[in-house]
């Protein structure tokens, strides 16, 4: 009797142990959307005053910080000078209070606070729904906004735009490979350094190690796979680095990594690895497989006279083991860019005569 009373006071004790966290969870995200409307309803009613009265910058200066000295003594300081300009931003940003209600109820005031440092529109709703469907934390967000990570995915699209998807929308159409490449890969978070030899088994060993922050830096939809996956022939075997499986694209992506500089060589290398591998292990309902260079440099001559000139199929990608800064990623950015342009050369041009073409028509 004994034991059956503790079988069910353990039960008991589970039971009440899962009410009471989901009891937590829903309060807490009850009182996320109440704080969060409070915030835009604050913002909103300064925005009205302000254009209900003088539009110069002291004005505004001036109500924040009297709007201060009569809210901070009665409801703390949240609602200090500096927190009422957020507000303010918050609402001028997003004006439909419903996006937060109905399409991302996950994300919390630091994720908004985060997402108001973007000056660029397009980019802020980007990283809005990608933060909210890829479910990332507050860290995250920041990291992925101060590494640019929109403007690396950007740097490979041909019309250089990229679609604000709506996550609410049906199912997607697969997307083009390109839109899943950053270029430069920012993975400080490796440890190693960028002024000192390492050998390409120490860079990988640090990938699997940090193979979760990776596959996030990697972008949406990937699985690792295999490393060193052998791959047999009649003369020789060969080992490629990393295989992952992007689960959007329906297809596998090879990595080969190189702590030098890109060569001819490894562009060669990497077009047999991604023959070999379709023809050894893709099956029906895959697509081709991709292939990723992820070297310590990239080429401009490489990209325009090698076989990565027009092959959609093959990528050059630039990793940096620390973490630049604004300026530098945006400089990285423009040179991976200009690649990509020389390794698109001839898909671009004829992008460009059909253009000129249905121009001439009109």
């Amino acid at each position: 009797m004994a034991e059956q009373n503790n079988i069910t006071d353990n039960h008991l004790i589970t039971d009440l142990r899962q009410i009471i966290e989901q009891g937590r969870r829903q309060a807490y995200i009850s009182i996320n959307a109440s704080m969060i409307q409070t915030y835009w309803n604050v913002g909103r009613r300064i925005v009205e005053e302000e254009q209900h009265g003088e539009v110069r910058a002291e004005y505004g200066a001036e109500m924040l910080k009297k709007l201060e000295a009569e809210l901070v003594p009665e409801f703390g300081v949240n609602f200090k000078e500096r927190r009422l300009r957020d507000y303010r931003q918050f609402y001028l940003c997003f004006r439909d209070l419903q996006i937060w209600h109905s399409r991302v109820p996950n994300l919390t005031w630091t994720h908004i606070r985060h997402l108001l440092r973007v000056d660029d529109a397009q980019a802020r709703l980007w990283y809005m729904n990608e933060a909210s469907t890829q479910m990332w934390s507050t860290r995250e967000l920041e990291r992925n906004i101060n590494t640019q990570y929109y403007y690396r995915l950007l740097a490979n699209q041909k019309d250089k735009t990229m679609e604000v998807v709506d996550i609410h929308a049906g199912e997607p159409t697969l997307p083009e490979k390109d839109e899943f490449i950053k270029n430069p890969v920012v993975a400080e978070y490796l440890g190693l350094k960028a002024d000192r030899d390492f050998s390409e088994k120490k860079l990988e060993d640090a990938i699997i190690k940090h193979i979760e922050k990776f596959l996030m830096e990697m972008g949406k939809g990937y699985a690792l796979v295999d490393r060193q996956k052998h791959i047999p022939t009649e003369k020789q075997d060969y080992y490629i680095d990393l295989v992952f499986y992007n689960y959007i694209l329906r297809c596998f992506v090879l990595v080969d990594l190189k702590t030098d500089k890109i060569t001819y060589e490894d562009v060669g290398q990497m077009d047999m690895y991604r023959k070999m591998y379709d023809d050894q292990y893709r099956r029906d309902g895959h697509n081709p497989t991709f292939g990723i260079i992820l070297c310590a440099d990239t080429d401009a001559d490489i990209a325009r006279y090698s076989t990565l000139n027009g092959n959609d199929h093959l990528f050059q990608a630039k990793y940096m083991l620390y973490m630049p800064t604004k300026e530098q990623i945006k400089l990285e950015i423009e040179r991976e860019k200009e690649l990509y342009r020389l390794q698109r050369n001839e898909e671009m041009k004829a992008i460009e005569n059909n253009l000129n073409g249905q121009e001439d028509n009109k």
